[in-house]
């Protein structure tokens, strides 16, 4: 499968995991993180997953040139919902050399799909902890921090 029909079906499946968000329903990591958009001033909302490693709460980009990655950049704060729960959070992006260990920590403590989808993504060459942690410059992490 290329990155544009994986990309397609993902975007598929994310209505599917904002509309049962929405209706209270939580189940995974997945949250919705709410966020002003950069350029436009919308209030945009994207499904993600908030991934617990030692040491906190994380946020890893999936995709290349994912919207959500500049518009919390540019946001001093979000609002992260998961089923009927709100909190608003402040994303700190991780500098290249701390994602590396993150990156591996996930990778190695996931199912195999995790380490896939940052391949199949084009992010990173190979699905392994260490091959997925290589790839920690092309791939932006934020830790997820009370507002």
């Amino acid at each position: 499968m290329d990155e544009n029909s994986y990309r397609r079906r993902t975007n598929s499946f994310n209505k599917i995991i904002v509309g049962l968000q929405r209706m209270g329903i939580a189940f995974g990591p997945m949250q919705l993180l709410t966020v002003t958009g950069r350029r436009t001033g919308r209030v945009l909302t994207f499904p993600i997953a908030v991934n617990k490693l030692k040491g906190g709460r994380y946020i890893f980009q999936a995709f290349p040139k994912a919207a959500w990655v500049a518009n919390v950049r540019a946001a001093e704060a979000v609002t992260l919902t998961r089923g009927r729960r709100t909190s608003t959070a402040r994303l700190t992006e991780i500098s290249v050399e701390e994602r590396r260990p993150l990156l591996h920590e996930l990778v190695a403590g996931s199912p195999a799909s995790v380490g896939k989808r940052f391949v199949t993504t084009g992010l990173a060459e190979a699905a392994t902890p260490d091959g997925v942690a290589a790839a920690a410059h092309q791939i932006a992490v934020f830790r997820v921090d009370p507002a």
